[in-house]
């Protein structure tokens, strides 16, 4: 018998990926190396650059068929996404989607291998990811969105919330996909709950055998190019309409309830209630929402004096939900909150977590359904999130699809017409934010002290950026992408207003009337506008000088598109 010699996919670096995947004599880069696209935020730092800021894409065919490869190269800096490597994917994608809506059908294939946002650039990183994501969303309705997981790093942090919004997964066995790496996890809940250093737990929580036969990726594939081109292309040739995981909140919320938290779930047991959850029939009961004013927080003061008396429907004590009118105008506002009780210990202290993101989704989702022959309700998100909860069980049951479930909402609901609007009275942290806030036509925050916007705790920060605390708020003055202060974040171009004058911890009926006033006017403001993406924040003043690199990165890529 003969052996055919295989050409090894995860050995491969970026480019020879992409070159793999594209049929032969077609791949023509964009913004590659000779256009010197390097990163200006990483020089300060004494990091060295690199000229395709470790992002390689390329226009090409698969198997005669128009197709773009985006490929991160995991040697640069672990993958990390920051201005100008994320402005690459996103304005690649948004280029994607103006052919197809020109009826030029075009397929994007994104190969992941990365840790998520670049840290030495924190918040531009968190920018480009949520614009990635409201790409993929948009794209879906034209075309499949393949997304690959090879090996080596896997798909981590915002770009796990990417790959769960793809149409696709495909992992090979070494892949492995979840929001919260090992190092973050143990860093932030304790050798106890993760243990960074057990290989086998890792791979039996996030490895690509693991996440496709639970549900979480569609097909797990040898480690073989060959191999990982007929798989792209049975997906780009297939014309069943599949609903995508993140609109199946039915299926996931039974998947949740099935399980019993209090005891530590193995692999095998996830599989078989992943099974079971497809027929199971659970009773759906309303909880009682408690309040404790031990654990109040922001985001639920301001929830309780924005929506007054109007009645709350949400179905969990830690996503609050009421509908009233700011005027003539019908507004959804939707909070996040501590729950001291809640069935998921890591998501007690106002996280968003399993059942939050899925509870988001139902709920944007449920006020999508309502109002499509009507006028369509603002969608308010009250930011107040302490990040994601980090735990064993949120990563084996897919902690980053459940965070891009609620992307997905709320961009469904930006695109279908509804002005949604996210308003910061607070912490706006990680993966929290991306999925609560992010996808917002227009943020509106308070200018105060205890508002902070960044993508990690800062102690994981220096964990991962092998730095001392001194060491990184140092590093925040030469990158104000970097610092936790919502001034700073404001620098970067994508906050609609920032509000002054506005007692942020006890706020009273004067507050109140600043901001029902602020959110009108944002919802003026989009109505003006007519726009349904997020160019808006690349459009503002600050972004002219705070996101230059972003503008200039889309002004080459079109240059070069045809």
């Amino acid at each position: 018998m003969i052996r055919t010699l295989k050409t090894s996919f995860v050995e491969s670096n970026g480019r020879e990926r992409v070159h793999g995947i594209l049929d032969n004599g077609t791949y023509k880069e964009l913004l590659g190396p000779w256009d010197d696209l390097e990163s200006p935020h990483l020089e300060p730092q004494g990091i060295v650059p690199q000229s395709d800021d470790g992002v390689i894409i390329a226009k090409g065919t698969i198997n005669k068929q128009l197709a773009v490869v985006i490929s991160i190269e995991a040697n640069f800096l672990g993958g990390g996404i920051g201005e100008v490597s994320g402005s690459k994917i996103a304005g690649v994608l948004e280029m994607v989607l103006k052919d197809c809506k020109a009826g030029t059908k075009t397929i994007p294939v994104l190969v992941l291998d990365t840790g998520g946002v670049r840290l030495q650039e924190a918040n531009y990183g968190v920018l480009s990811i949520a614009e990635i994501c409201a790409a993929i969303v948009e794209l879906r309705r034209y075309v499949p969105v393949i997304a690959v997981i090879p090996g080596k790093i896997g798909a981590f942090g915002g770009m796990s919330i990417t790959a769960g919004l793809c149409s696709t997964i495909i992992m090979t066995r070494g892949g492995r996909l979840g929001l919260n790496g090992p190092e973050v996890i143990e860093q932030e809940a304790g050798i106890r709950e993760f243990d960074s250093k057990d290989r086998l737990l890792i791979w039996r929580t996030i490895g690509g055998e693991q996440r496709t036969a639970a549900g979480f990726a569609d097909v797990m594939i040898e480690d073989d190019i060959e191999s990982i081109i007929e798989v792209i292309s049975s997906y780009i040739n297939d014309d069943t309409i599949l609903v995508p995981r993140t609109e199946q909140v039915r299926r996931y919320e039974t998947f949740l309830s099935l399980v019993d938290p209090e005891h530590r779930l193995s692999s095998e047991k996830v599989r078989l209630l992943w099974a079971e959850s497809k027929n199971a029939v659970v009773k759906e009961e309303k909880s009682i929402i408690l309040e404790s004013e031990e654990a109040m927080g922001r985001g639920r003061k301001w929830f309780d004096l924005l929506r007054e008396d109007a009645l709350e429907i949400g179905d969990i004590p830690s996503v609050r939900v009421a509908d009233r009118m700011i005027g003539e105008k019908a507004v959804r506002f939707i909070a996040v909150v501590p729950d001291s009780q809640n069935r998921f210990p890591r998501a007690r202290k106002g996280e968003v977590g399993l059942q939050e993101g899925w509870s988001i989704a139902k709920h944007v989702r449920e006020a999508m359904e309502v109002d499509q022959n009507s006028e369509k309700r603002t969608i308010v998100a009250i930011v107040d999130v302490p990040g994601q909860a980090y735990g064993y069980h949120e990563e084996l049951l897919g902690i980053h699809q459940a965070c891009a479930a609620a992307v997905d909402a709320y961009a469904s609901a930006r695109l279908n017409g509804h002005p949604v609007i996210a308003f910061i009275p607070g912490n706006a942290i990680s993966g929290a934010f991306l999925s609560h806030g992010m996808q917002a036509n227009r943020l509106i925050a308070l200018r105060d002290d205890g508002v902070n916007v960044h993508v990690m705790s800062k102690q994981s920060a220096a964990r991962i950026t092998q730095r001392s605390l001194e060491e990184l708020e140092a590093a925040t003055k030469k990158v104000p992408a970097m610092a936790y202060d919502v001034e700073s974040f404001e620098k970067l171009g994508a906050l609609s207003s920032l509000v002054d004058g506005v007692e942020a911890d006890t706020p009273g009926k004067k507050e109140r009337d600043i901001i029902y006033k602020e959110i009108d006017l944002a919802i003026e403001d989009v109505w003006m506008d007519g726009s349904i993406d997020l160019s808006v924040r690349l459009k503002s003043n600050f972004a002219q000088s705070g996101r230059a690199a972003s503008i200039l990165v889309r002004e080459k890529l079109s240059e070069q598109w045809n």
